[in-house]
């Protein structure tokens, strides 16, 4: 995959002795941990087997995964941005987090929008779906704001807690089990 680039940033595949460091700085973050998380990732070694397991495997698997989110003026590294394939949705999933020092500047909202453009264009992919936790409104107006709609809240398997389901027009329904 060539590099995406928006107005403000590049959007490049993750690697894992290139990225461990701020993806640990990512991973631990107040903002990730409330709104998406605890991966229990602690050291850098970690953070490497945790971009080698879960996002290169998704390359390779599915074609897409998430991407470092890097500033074009000055190369800084601001959080990641992609596409995930997760039980119980028919379709993949566009997720963002930025590092809380870069929060509030629409880098997620942009990075966001370079995620779904390229998942259209590039990928030929139509049905996206995006989840939030339940209380974190600015994710759910990305969302929004990409033309996607709210479905409603919805408990994945293997996720503890319910989160808020938004969807493109026209994507499938997600089917909850009984």
């Amino acid at each position: 995959m060539h590099p995406i680039e928006s107005e403000r940033l590049r959007l490049r595949r993750l690697e894992p002795d290139r990225d461990a460091v701020p993806m640990l700085a990512l991973l631990n973050d107040p903002g990730f941990l409330r709104f998406i998380g605890d991966r229990n990732v602690r050291s850098e070694e970690q953070a490497r087997e945790y971009i080698a397991m879960r996002v290169l495997h998704s390359y390779a698997l599915n074609g897409f995964g998430m991407y470092a989110i890097e500033r074009l003026a000055d190369g800084a590294w601001l959080g990641n941005a992609g596409l995930v394939r997760r039980d119980g949705l028919p379709g993949p999933d566009i997720g963002y987090a930025v590092l809380s020092e870069f929060a509030g500047q629409g880098y997620a909202s942009e990075a966001a929008r370079a995620v779904f453009a390229h998942a259209r264009a590039e990928l030929g992919i139509e049905d996206l779906y995006g989840i939030t936790d339940l209380d974190n409104v600015a994710s759910g107006r990305i969302l929004l704001g990409l033309g996607m709609h709210e479905r409603g809240v919805i408990q994945l398997p293997g996720v503890d807690s319910a989160s808020r389901l938004y969807a493109t027009p026209g994507a499938a329904a997600v089917q909850q089990p009984a």
